[in-house]
């Protein structure tokens, strides 16, 4: 549902839960003044929590690759009533967005929040393309209209792309019978909606009472192959330090492990070459409350670092 442009300050749209929101805030702890960039942010929900804080003397910067989730969390952060900027693209372009603020990127943040995997709009939308529950066009594009869909990938890839994009990307064990069955399918006709995909993995992978739905795996790893997801992360990672001033800290919600190891090793990494110090040693997970309210927290790892004082960005 849209925000409604009369949104109090702190009220959220419905059906919108921000997961780990206390979390998120606590870890990141927004001062007044200070200037907060929200990677990915989706419908606004953690970058309102932020942007109250920062107040009328800071700055809250939102990024995201979908321009309807930008144009939701426009409304959103307006009724909060205090500076932000939004830009369109993706996360690993963020010296070009705090360029586009007026800002020297070097050590600019005083903190950073990326919130991984795909927002509650993307996942409800049936013509979005992301979820076998809905059934629409495969598309799985997180900015629609740019790039490949995964209907264009699933036509064009080799099996050995495909295998690998599932096994990979998705953690799928039976890589290699999937992606067999889903040459062998669009040998037949193309491929072109999310519940024609669902069937193809469940008759290879029976689901014989699981909880979870034999394509989730698939459907992961195709969706990561077309965003680029893990290579975004990559990039971003390694450059992190040159964004972030001594003191900044840095907040990340992970949902599957291949996200989650990326961040814990290059946070290690950082902070054994004094860089950054843990917040926490170990993942923050979501209560029993929270993912009884929204299971989608259901997976959820928060990881979070804090900038050491004597660092220097760029170093």
């Amino acid at each position: 549902m849209r925000p409604r442009a009369d949104l109090k300050r702190g009220e959220r749209p419905e059906g919108h839960l921000p997961v780990l929101l206390d979390a998120v805030v606590r870890r990141l702890d927004p001062k007044a003044g200070e200037i907060h960039l929200d990677a990915t942010v989706g419908l606004g929900g953690h970058a309102a929590a932020i942007l109250q804080r920062v107040g009328p003397q800071g700055l809250l910067i939102g990024v995201d690759r979908d321009p309807e989730a930008l144009d939701l969390a426009r409304a959103r952060l307006s009724a909060v009533g205090f500076p932000f900027q939004l830009a369109r693209g993706e996360y690993s372009r963020l010296p070009e967005f705090l360029q586009q603020s007026g800002r020297n990127p070097e050590g600019a943040l005083d903190g950073l929040l990326l919130d991984l995997g795909v927002s509650s709009l993307q996942l409800d939308s049936a013509q979005r393309g992301f979820s076998f529950l809905r059934d629409g066009p495969l598309d799985m594009r997180m900015s629609q209209g740019e790039g490949p869909s995964a209907f264009d990938f699933l036509q064009r890839a080799s099996l050995e792309e495909l295998e690998r994009a599932i096994r990979e990307f998705g953690e799928e064990p039976a890589a290699r019978k999937v992606a067999k069955a889903i040459e062998s399918a669009r040998r037949q006709q193309p491929i072109e909606t999310t519940g024609a995909l669902a069937k193809i993995v469940e008759a290879v992978l029976p689901r014989r009472g699981q909880r979870t739905h034999p394509a989730t795996r698939t459907f992961q790893g195709i969706r990561i192959a077309v965003n680029q997801e893990l290579e975004h992360l990559r990039r971003l990672l390694r450059d992190l330090d040159r964004w972030i001033r001594p003191g900044g800290r840095v907040v990340v919600l992970s949902y599957h492990s291949l996200e989650d190891r990326m961040v814990k090793e290059s946070f290690r990494e950082r902070v054994a070459e004094g860089l950054y110090q843990w917040a926490l040693p170990n993942p923050e997970l979501a209560s029993d409350e929270e993912v009884r309210a929204n299971p989608r927290a259901r997976s959820v790892r928060l990881r979070s670092v804090v900038r050491s004082a004597e660092s220097h960005p760029g170093k």
